[in-house]
């Protein structure tokens, strides 16, 4: 099936089922931060036989709600990655699902050629081909320990749904 044939079948679906999905191994709910956070970790949008998960902003932000890594932006951005590795994997996706994201970046002069050097480390260790599309922003993030933070969007067809 092509992607026309995909997007018709989606576009056909009866109902969009929503469910929110997490991974409390790797990062908490956002409703467990000291002032309540009003967004999900993630959506899973079901459409016939196509599911797509929309990724919100994840960072490098361990079980219990902490900042991991505070003042190293390399391995800030391995533990985001991770943490959006674990959130795909709670729902059956991988990278290879992935066809966009978008990444947040402090302070994108200083810290652009680090993150592009893990990010295409990260994605050979993935065997990704074709890489995903992907946007750069610079700005402020939510606790001003965070240096990056990715938001992402995978696309995959439901096993046993053909």
């Amino acid at each position: 099936m092509n992607l026309s044939e995909a997007l018709a079948e989606m576009a056909s679906a009866t109902t969009i089922e929503k469910k929110r999905i997490s991974a409390l191994n790797a990062l908490n709910e956002a409703y467990h931060y000291e002032r309540p956070s009003s967004f999900s970790r993630g959506l899973r949008l079901e459409f016939g036989n196509f599911a797509v998960l929309l990724i919100s902003g994840t960072a490098s932000i361990g079980a219990n709600g902490e900042t991991l890594h505070v003042g190293d932006f390399r391995a800030q951005t391995r533990r985001t990655y991770q943490n959006i590795t674990d959130l795909l994997a709670s729902e059956g996706a991988t990278w290879h699902d992935i066809v966009r994201t978008t990444c947040y970046l402090r302070d994108i002069d200083r810290d652009y050629a680090a993150f592009n050097e893990e990010r295409t480390s990260f994605y050979q260790e993935q065997g990704l081909d074709p890489l995903p599309a992907s946007t750069g922003i610079q700005a402020k993030l939510c606790r001003p320990e965070l240096l990056v933070e990715i938001e992402a969007i995978a696309i995959f067809r439901i096993s046993g749904r053909e």
